[in-house]
């Protein structure tokens, strides 16, 4: 009795929080899991995750993360992971279904055009929100950027939430944007 896992990233305001969460209430047993909330688990010593000297702490929250998406999906719940996962995380994923029976890894990426994504970004209301503009840019170049995974892109700047759930619903319903895990970076 398992599940997919499915990823839904890309740049700060692309959509992805309301994206995944709706997507997840498309399944009868699925899970949200908004990765933010790993970061902000962190009750002291955390360093801002976009910052370069971050990286030994991005990897130990996305170990936790792979952990928990695997042990959702293995007990039967699609899970739905949401945040700003690029294909320099993705090794952390490889090995979701070695051995625990996960059938398929979807991997969508939600990259809209730069300014949509800055304008998207900083008018986010949230407290923690990332508004600042260098790092939004920075980890939207880092989007631009997909190499081989550039089919796995959605562009979505023009749609309204309704339509994104359905491009990503049909998306992932179509399974092509599954992938193949042993080919998974490890960087």
């Amino acid at each position: 009795m398992t599940a997919d896992v499915i990823i839904v990233t890309g740049p700060p305001g692309a959509g992805k929080s309301t994206t995944a969460r709706a997507l997840a209430r498309t399944y009868p047993r699925s899970v949200h899991l908004h990765t933010d909330d790993f970061w902000h688990s962190i009750a002291s010593g955390a360093i801002p995750p976009h910052l370069p000297e971050s990286d030994d702490q991005n990897r130990t929250v996305m170990r936790v993360i792979q952990g928990a998406a695997s042990t959702y999906a293995t007990g039967g719940f699609v899970t739905v992971v949401d945040g700003v996962v690029g294909p320099w995380m993705l090794g952390h994923f490889r090995d979701v279904g070695t051995g625990l029976g996960v059938p398929r890894l979807h991997y969508v990426v939600l990259p809209p055009t730069q300014d949509e994504t800055v304008r998207r970004a900083q008018g986010r209301t949230a407290p923690d929100a990332l508004v600042e503009e260098a790092p939004i840019l920075s980890l939207w170049h880092q989007f631009a950027d997909l190499r081989a995974l550039e089919p796995h892109a959605l562009d979505t700047t023009g749609q309204a939430p309704a339509d994104t759930l359905r491009t990503v619903t049909d998306a992932v319903a179509s399974s092509r944007f599954v992938l193949d895990t042993a080919a998974v970076r490890t960087s």
